[in-house]
C-alpha cells in the first residue's frame, strides 16, 4: 500500500489541495493530498485489475481522502453485482465527505435495476450520513426516468434527518425530479410532504436549474414556506 500512496503523492497539486480543502469541511486539510479528479481517474485506469489494486481494496480504513476516492473509482468497475454490493457495504461506512460519496457511478447497477431498490432501501435505513446520501443519489440517478415509480419518490419524501448532507441530497433529488417528473414531484411541494428546510431548498435549486421552465419557476416561488423545521 505504500507504493500506491507514494504514487498518489507524486500526483499531488498543492494549489488544488488548498482549494479542495475548502470544499470539504468535514475532512481535515492534513488528510487531503490534493489530486484533481481527471488525474486520479487516469491513475485508477492504470492500476485497475492489478494485484496491488485488489490488495488496496482490502486495506480499509485509509487515511487520505484521495485514497478513498481511488477506492470509490475502483469499485465502479467490479463486474459482479453481488461482489459490488459486498464491497460497497465494506466501504460506505468509512466515507466521511460528500465528494467521495458522490464520485461513485457504479456501472453494474444499470444491469440490475429490477433488484437494486431492495439494497437501496437497506442503505436508506442506515444511521450513517453518507450511506443514506449514496442511496438517495442512486434513486436520483436510475429511477427518475424510464424506471420511475411514485413509491420511490414517496419513500425519499418521508426521510427525516438532522444531517446537512442528507438533507441537501433530498433537495437535490426533488429538484431533479421536478425537471424529470414534474407532475408527480410538484404534489410533494403543494402538499408540504417534505421538511421545511428541504422544501425551500428544493425550490431554490429548481429555480436555479435551466431544466425548469420560467412558468414553473414562477409557480414554485409561490410555494415557499416559512417553516424551516427538519421534522
Amino acid at each position: 500500500m505504500k507504493k500506491i500512496l507514494d504514487e498518489l503523492f507524486s500526483l499531488q497539486d498543492k494549489e488544488y489541495r488548498e482549494f479542495n480543502s475548502k470544499l470539504i469541511p468535514t475532512v481535515a486539510k492534513e488528510d487531503i493530498i490534493g489530486i484533481r479528479i481527471p488525474v486520479l481517474r487516469k491513475y485508477e485506469k492504470e492500476i485497475r485489475n492489478t494485484e496491488k489494486a485488489r490488495e488496496f481494496l482490502k486495506s480499509l480504513p485509509h487515511k487520505y481522502t484521495e485514497e478513498y476516492n481511488l477506492h470509490a473509482l475502483l469499485l465502479e468497475n467490479i463486474k459482479s453485482y453481488n461482489d459490488t454490493i459486498t464491497a460497497l457495504n465494506d466501504f460506505l461506512p468509512f466515507v466521511d465527505n460528500w465528494a467521495t460519496c458522490d464520485i461513485m457511478s457504479i456501472k453494474i447497477f444499470k444491469k440490475h435495476l429490477d433488484i437494486l431498490p431492495e439494497q437501496l432501501d437497506l442503505w436508506l435505513n442506515s444511521s450513517h450520513t453518507y450511506t443514506i446520501r449514496f442511496a438517495i443519489k442512486m434513486y436520483m440517478t436510475y429511477y427518475l426516468d424510464d424506471n420511475f415509480k411514485i413509491e420511490y419518490m414517496t419513500k425519499i419524501s418521508k426521510l427525516r434527518s438532522d444531517e446537512y448532507y442528507v438533507n441537501m441530497m433530498i433537495a437535490w433529488y426533488f429538484a431533479t425530479a421536478l425537471a424529470k417528473q414534474y407532475d408527480s414531484a410538484i404534489k410533494f411541494l403543494e402538499e408540504k410532504k417534505l421538511s421545511g428546510w428541504v422544501h425551500n431548498k428544493t425550490i431554490q435549486k429548481a429555480i436555479e436549474s435551466y431544466r425548469i421552465t420560467d412558468e414553473q419557476k414562477t409557480y414554485l416561488r409561490t410555494l415557499k414556506c416559512k417553516r424551516t423545521d427538519e421534522a
